[in-house]
């Protein structure tokens, strides 16, 4: 016997050019020591399995498909609950099981395998798995009571046995090194699930990761399991056939929520020992002389009238966030497409107004490609690209996966009462309530800063807010609760109908409240250039150019 046939992959260790092949058609790995009786002519198994080479290419999105089903007999899995999660296993010329085959799917789309080494305990994938969705998911129904997050696919599979395959798991793809990241891109996915359990690794590791994936959840909605002493995890648990004691811990675990009570007498150090809250400046000086800028944590709501420049603002400090912070930033303008958003950003930034596509025709594509690509190209930008919304539910999960998802740390939401028209409750003033305690949660729980605009209601008499009418609390629309959740309070105050040109252009910014200085009333005065589209900062005594007789908002 000689060998006859050099450097040819291995089946099983999966090294491309370690096998040496004998004359009689046996064969030898020289990197993992196997054996193979017949390297040129694989065995049946069973004969009831058709099984193609497993050194084959995966051929995403056709017929082709890689091992069969069967029974994981390694990790006491059932060919039942494999199948149902898409796992396909390959045996060696032994009909010994030498590797599971777990499917990841983009939506339904096949994108990747993983693939486990038996003999060697390796993993590989092939395929766009960094694009792929968590293991499991394309299976999971679209909501439901429960769903468990596990830390491996063959966990993952256990669990859904050891429960009795009553509600789906999913697991992360790499770990508990990866968990957070995963879970991340999947927010939205769970948000129509009522309670998410965290059964990982039971190690420190695995621990940690559980409850820093649990704090990506809104409160109470986490539970993490813990497994008895013993188990390292849930295919430990199947591997012994611990059904009921896996249920116990399933039924035992934990809601997440935080403690909420100190003892004031054990926290004097950490009292003193605060880190300082870091401001960023607004654009007018006027408004940082007040309120010494914004924090993040804080709820900031924008007020005044119909056509007083609510938006024109928001574009000011969309553009100000971009440019002086290295902070991602996302905005949901309800009432405006997307483009419409990007061209009154990229017209602050050019000093012109590129919103008018008279205006716009000027420049060449290669200007615009560089206003683009240096203020909108750094991946730091994330907008709302639908007109409307369908409902509160949908517009909050979005929120949450900019902040949480795309690491937002400041938002905009342009306008309060574009959401309550999203809620099917007929009194607007509970629908206000509902939606500025939730907005105030999620500032408390995420640490974002957030940019609200609200309108005000009509006032009586003779003169409205288009006329210059000041605004108090009081004017603002249908519920007290916008002034009381909000950090603070900016009203602008326009006398749109003077006849003085100078005057029906300049907006005041009046502070109606500030929980952080307490400082409150005229803030600056914004003059309309009619150059550039933009709004500066003046004082009334300071000259002004001619203004035009249109006015921008």
């Amino acid at each position: 016997m000689a060998f006859v046939k050099y450097h040819v992959a291995c089946p099983s260790c999966d090294s491309s050019d370690a096998v040496s092949v004998n004359d009689d058609g046996s064969a030898k790995c020289f990197s993992c020591g196997e054996f193979f009786p017949n390297y040129d002519k694989p065995v049946d198994i069973k004969d009831m399995y058709t099984q193609k080479r497993v050194d084959m290419k995966v051929h995403f999105n056709s017929d082709s498909f890689v091992g069969v089903f069967g029974k994981l007999t390694d990790r006491n899995i059932s060919e039942e609950t494999a199948k149902n999660f898409g796992v396909r296993v390959v045996y060696d010329t032994e009909g010994k099981i030498s590797k599971h085959y777990y499917p990841y799917y983009k939506g339904n789309t096949l994108v990747a395998y993983k693939i486990r080494n038996i003999n060697n305990k390796g993993f590989k994938s092939e395929g766009d798995i960094q694009e792929a969705g968590l293991f499991g998911q394309q299976v999971c129904n679209a909501g439901g009571k429960y769903i468990t997050i596990t830390e491996g696919e063959c966990d993952a599979l256990a669990a859904y046995e050891l429960t009795g395959s009553k509600w789906p798991v999913v697991s992360i793809k790499n770990g508990a090194q990866s968990a957070t990241k995963d879970i991340k891109k999947n927010l939205q996915f769970f948000d129509n699930f009522e309670n998410i359990i965290i059964c990982f690794d039971n190690d420190k590791p695995g621990r940690d990761a559980a409850k820093s994936v649990a704090g990506l959840f809104p409160p109470n909605k986490a539970r993490i399991m813990n497994l008895p002493q013993g188990y390292k995890d849930a295919n430990d648990m199947l591997m012994e056939n611990k059904h009921k004691e896996f249920v116990d811990c399933f039924w035992q675990a934990k809601t997440v929520t935080p403690a909420g009570i100190i003892r004031t007498s054990e926290r004097m150090i950490e009292w003193k020992d605060r880190t300082k809250k870091e401001s960023t400046p607004y654009p007018w000086q006027g408004l940082n002389d007040k309120l010494f800028g914004i924090r993040k944590g804080e709820l900031v709501t924008f007020t005044g009238g119909t056509g007083l420049g609510k938006s024109s603002i928001t574009r000011e400090l969309e553009h100000w966030f971009i440019n002086q912070t290295d902070d991602k930033i996302g905005i949901i303008a309800l009432e405006e497409d997307w483009r419409r958003t990007v061209d009154g950003i990229l017209s602050i930034e050019a000093n012109d107004k590129l919103y008018i596509e008279e205006i716009r025709s000027r420049y060449n594509e290669q200007e615009l490609d560089g206003l683009y690509h240096h203020v909108l190209g750094t991946d730091r930008v994330f907008i709302h690209a639908h007109f409307g919304i369908n409902s509160i539910e949908e517009i909050f999960s979005k929120l949450r996966y900019l902040i949480i998802g795309c690491d937002c740390k400041w938002i905009i939401v342009d306008h309060l009462h574009m959401l309550v028209s999203a809620l099917s409750e007929g009194d607007e003033r509970r629908a206000i309530d509902n939606i500025m305690t939730q907005l105030r949660s999620l500032v408390e729980e995420t640490g974002v800063g957030l940019l609200l605009v609200s309108h005000l209601r009509r006032v009586s008499g003779n003169e409205g807010h288009e006329n210059g009418v000041e605004v108090n609390l009081s004017h603002l629309r249908g519920s007290q609760s916008i002034a009381q959740l909000s950090d603070c309070v900016i009203a602008l105050e326009r006398n749109q109908m003077a006849e003085d040109k100078t005057e029906a252009n300049t907006t005041r910014l009046r502070v109606l409240k500030s929980r952080y200085t307490g400082d409150v009333g005229i803030a600056t005065h914004l003059l309309y250039d009619k150059d550039t589209g933009r709004l500066k900062e003046y004082t009334p005594e300071d000259p002004v150019d001619e203004l035009v007789d249109d006015l921008p908002f």
